[in-house]
């Protein structure tokens, strides 16, 4: 099967600990798909990198960059840039994003046509709290992200999301990992 001609933008999308960057991980070792490299002005967790896990900025150094979406959330900055995904598309002309949904959103209106929408969902929130708790967040940030509004709205596919997005239902890693090959074999693949 060959990769249909034409830069593509898989953008991953859904709650925070639904396992968006675990879907772009995997994209990453079973397809060769790049992850677009954002930018943030949080501070990097125990064991990220710089220019690896995000371009990580201060507020001045921040606004200087080119924004297709930029966000606030939980007190920090957000944003993807388009240098970024130039970047990347000069590498592979298939890459990934991990975005919000507000975000994701702003990517469909710009560029629909290059783009694949995964949303990925769970049916418990507990599971939520759970992964957060693993990936080292504190408590306080933990309640802080599962009762932001952005976090609430993240819980359910967007208007502006549902003509696009395939929804990828995370309960169970096995059963996501066979829902994502089978989107990437519809949209990317030729017989």
């Amino acid at each position: 099967m060959a990769i249909k001609v034409g830069n593509k933008l898989i953008i991953i999308t859904g709650a925070s600990g639904s396992g968006k960057t675990t879907v772009s991980n995997y994209l990453h070792d079973n397809y060769g798909v790049l992850r677009v490299i954002t930018h943030t002005t949080r501070l990097p967790r125990q064991g990220e990198q710089d220019k690896i896990d995000y371009y990580f900025e201060t507020t001045a150094s921040f606004a200087k960059n080119h924004y297709i979406e930029s966000v606030d959330y939980a007190g920090h900055q957000y944003g993807s840039s388009r240098e970024a995904l130039q970047r990347a598309w000069r590498k592979r002309r298939v890459v990934s994003l991990v975005l919000d949904t507000k975000g994701a959103e702003a990517y469909v209106k710009v560029m629909p046509k290059q783009l694949i929408v995964l949303y990925v969902a769970i049916t418990n929130p507990e599971i939520l709290k759970s992964r957060l708790q693993k990936r080292g967040d504190t408590p306080q940030a933990i309640e802080q992200r599962l009762q932001s509004e952005e976090a609430q709205r993240d819980l359910a596919v967007p208007a502006g999301l549902k003509e696009s997005a395939h929804v990828i239902l995370n309960d169970s890693w096995a059963e996501a990992q066979q829902q994502v090959d089978q989107v990437l074999k519809k949209e990317l693949m030729r017989r």
